[in-house]
């Protein structure tokens, strides 16, 4: 899951903030939703999933949504507004989780014809010389096929 702030407009002492959410799931689907954030309130105003949700996922979007929309919309403590800054990274696991994450983004990139790579570093927040060496990672603990076949 990502979510990314889009855009804030600030009126008066009323501040809105947008945000791109992201879920993707292991067996390729993925919901693409956007959140607005006015006040304490949190609502969703758009949302396209692939396959479309059915009714009882509907339902229960907000529950996925919830936890990571509140750590993107933490207020900052001098201005009362939620800021995102372009140099935070989200927050990603070590070890074989991160390595099994890396994968389903560089796989979910690859079968949607995009740059797998660009995709790990939107993911991670890192560089393109740190997002190469975590997909190295992952194909030595075995999530990605290995690039070259060992003589």
């Amino acid at each position: 899951m990502s979510v990314r702030h889009a855009w804030v407009v600030s009126e008066g002492s009323t501040t809105t903030s947008w945000f791109d959410v992201r879920l993707a799931f292991a067996d390729g689907a993925r919901v693409d939703a956007l959140a607005v954030l006015c006040g304490e309130d949190v609502r969703v105003e758009d949302v396209r999933a692939r396959p479309p949700l059915s009714l009882d996922d509907l339902a229960v979007l907000a529950e996925w949504l919830e936890e990571p929309l509140f750590e993107a919309c933490v207020p900052a403590p001098a201005r009362g507004v939620p800021v995102a800054s372009r140099r935070a990274r989200p927050a990603w696991p070590r070890g074989r989780e991160g390595c099994r994450l890396v994968a389903q983004e560089y796989r979910a990139a690859r079968e949607e014809g995009g740059d797998p790579v660009l995709a790990v570093m939107r993911a991670t927040g890192h560089s393109r010389r740190k997002s190469l060496r975590l997909i190295g990672q992952a194909r030595d603990e075995g999530f990605l096929t290995p690039r070259r076949a060992r003589r």
